[in-house]
């Protein structure tokens, strides 16, 4: 039997127990084995008591008090203390919009094993080698022995460096207390619990009390605060959403196990761009920045082999030209298998039965495998020329120019659409070597007033005219 909720004076007062989801916060009315909100079984908990105040009487009876400091007209207002300061790792750095601002709070996410205790292991390194103050890393993950460990093996080992290991707030705050350090490191945020505060660490309510206790105390002593988060089974953040929004910074650390490619990507910022891609490369020494990673997508071939093409991608403001391959399989009856690493299944799908109605290859009745060079994942459109024409390149056991590159969105109607970025995209291509470029109409030097040296660009309309150029500069180069 459920009972009705009543109002006093913008107070609302529920009988009996309350509850809350312990991964996203949704508060049912009742318990339930699965969390409406999140879909999460078994992560609805009874909280204690049940009242919460809300509505306007509430507000009215908060009453007013001078501020600690007036307000000022902004022009008078420094903006020294909010100055990023770079941490000396270059690619981090570049993520972060020139470094971390004393004061700002860095939620860094990824899966387990990927390498984040590495990378911070060697910020708090070079943040020390620096000499202005000292950096502290707090492990709740890992004893201080294995984090030394780490640290020999990636040479970080400086005496301005200073390791603890902790679960609890307070004694965390004391560390801060007794070391004063300018750099805080917390591996990670979901092991660390607060006293008074209901819940296990992990929970929503410990994750959300303790990082909103951590970022009063790195704004009123201006230290840059780095936290480490995990990340659910759908690669999000995990824990409450607020926590995102109580961060000044989000970072996203992507890499697959079996490459040694690993990126940072921005997904918040609010002391720069949000969408900066920060290029790392883990070996056995540890990890270190990539400043020029091109080259790692691309596929240097002692002769020519069909089935292949190259596209410019662009990851954040940063273009990589990346390296598109195909296979067509033998015939199959039925439904041919369509098999995609690093790239949209949809759009491959799209793509062939564009050629397949537009340029006449018929590829209904093959097997097409379809990949990225290097581990990169490339989803936007601009790379469905170079995918066209690499499937016709296989298609027909014609390969392409070696230095051919290709951009543009292909159309169900078989048409070559605009795409952004092109000239930051032709310059980059052209400094890795290639000699010859078709961009969609409206994105030649005539229409951008930009001429990469040394490459010949030319519009195509669509893909049957994009593949009849391929093939005559193919000519051309034999």
């Amino acid at each position: 039997m459920s009972y009705p909720s009543a109002s006093f004076g913008g107070v609302t007062k529920t009988k009996g127990a309350s509850f809350e989801c312990d991964v996203c916060g949704h508060r049912p009315p009742k318990w339930m084995g699965r969390c409406p909100e999140c879909g999460e079984w078994g992560a609805i908990l009874e909280l204690a008591g049940g009242v919460a105040a809300s509505g306007p009487a509430a507000l009215r009876a908060v009453p007013s008090r001078a501020p600690l400091e007036p307000a000022r007209p902004i022009a008078e207002i420094s903006a020294a203390p909010a100055k990023a300061r770079p941490t000396g790792v270059g690619e981090f750095d570049r993520v972060l919009g020139g470094g971390i601002v004393p004061g700002g709070v860095v939620l860094l996410a990824g899966e387990p094993g990927v390498g984040k205790s590495t990378l911070l292991l060697d910020v708090a390194q070079q943040w020390a080698m620096q000499g202005e103050s000292p950096s502290l890393v707090v492990s709740g993950e890992e004893s201080t022995s294995q984090v030394r460990l780490r640290a020999e093996r990636i040479g970080a080992l400086h005496e301005r460096l200073y390791l603890a290991s902790e679960t609890d707030l307070s004694a965390v705050l004391g560390h801060l207390d007794a070391v004063k350090p300018g750099l805080l490191i917390l591996d990670s945020v979901q092991t660390i619990s607060a006293p008074g505060v209901d819940g296990v660490a992990g929970g929503v309510t410990q994750v959300r009390a303790v990082t909103a206790a951590l970022v009063a105390v790195a704004k009123e002593r201006g230290l840059a605060t780095v936290l480490v988060g995990h990340v659910t089974k759908d690669g999000n953040v995990a824990g409450p959403r607020v926590l995102e929004h109580l961060v000044d910074v989000v970072l996203n650390f992507e890499g697959d196990k079996h490459s040694s490619l690993r990126m940072v990507r921005g997904l918040k910022n609010r002391f720069g761009a949000a969408d900066e891609v920060g290029c790392f490369e883990m070996h056995e020494g540890g990890i270190t920045s990539l400043p020029d990673p091109s080259g790692l997508f691309l596929t240097r071939y002692a002769d020519a082999v069909s089935g292949t093409c190259v596209c410019v991608a662009m990851e954040g403001r940063r273009a990589l030209v990346t390296e598109v391959q195909t296979l067509i399989g033998a015939q199959m009856p039925g439904s041919p298998r369509r098999t995609v690493s690093g790239l949209d299944s949809a759009r491959l799908a799209m793509v062939l039965a564009v050629l397949q109605r537009r340029a006449g290859i018929q590829l209904h009745d093959r097997e097409v495998y379809a990949a990225t060079v290097g581990g990169l994942r490339v989803t936007e459109p601009a790379a469905d020329m170079a995918l066209a024409l690499a499937a016709a390149s296989a298609a027909h056991e014609l390969p392409m120019p070696p230095d051919l590159v290709a951009l543009g969105e292909v159309g169900l109607t078989g048409e070559v659409r605009r795409v952004g970025a092109v000239p930051r995209r032709l310059a980059e291509a052209a400094r890795l070597g290639f000699r010859f470029a078709l961009v969609p109409p409206g994105c030649g030097p005539a229409a951008t007033g930009v001429t990469p040296p040394g490459m010949r660009v030319l519009e195509v309309n669509d893909v049957r005219t994009a593949l009849h150029y391929a093939v005559k500069a193919t000519a051309e180069d034999v």
